[in-house]
């Protein structure tokens, strides 16, 4: 049951949205255009958006300039998670995470499944931890987004969100780094 707390004051997220695609444009992107309004309706900023090609290095880049900017909580790409050769999402970013969430497939698996059924099974949505970002990577029908953002990120990226939530952690997520550091 997802239960919002009275008690905590909402902590707005920096959030970067990513569509991968070696065909759409900015006017096009309708996946991308899905999750940037469910994000600022839902009271978080919307730090940057962008189009890449379903190239590993383009995607890898982008990641890693987000990743190392103050001003980024949390990425969320959209497209190339499918079993096409064209799709490479997810051989691009699961080698930069730091930690891998795997709940976060299986939840989706788990709401998609209910809108499609067995064909769920074609998607290999995943998330992960990346320096001490949120990294989340879609499939791109914007059904898919919705789905997403509506049954599991407006939630766990709200900090009034209980038992828990992403937001809460946050602050903690680099704890790795810093120990190398000192």
């Amino acid at each position: 049951m997802n239960t919002i707390s009275g008690a905590r004051e909402f902590l707005p997220a920096n959030i970067a949205v990513i569509t991968v695609s070696d065909t759409r444009t900015t006017e096009t992107d309708r996946s991308g255009q899905t999750l940037a309004d469910r994000i600022t309706a839902a009271g978080h900023i919307l730090a940057h958006r962008a189009i890449v090609k379903d190239e590993v290095r383009q995607i890898r880049a982008q990641l890693r300039k987000l990743a190392a900017r103050k001003d980024v909580d949390v990425i969320i790409t959209t497209g190339g998670t499918g079993l096409t050769g064209r799709d490479v999402t997810v051989e691009a970013v699961r080698p930069l995470f730091d930690k891998e969430i795997e709940g976060f497939g299986v939840v989706f698996h788990m709401v998609s499944f209910q809108k499609i059924h067995t064909s769920t099974i074609q998607s290999r949505a995943t998330a992960g931890v990346m320096k001490g970002k949120y990294v989340f990577c879609l499939p791109g029908s914007p059904g898919a987004c919705k789905d997403a953002w509506d049954e599991i990120l407006v939630h766990q990226l709200d900090y009034r969100h209980h038992p828990c939530n992403f937001i809460e952690i946050m602050p903690r997520l680099d704890e790795h780094m810093k120990r190398k550091k000192g």
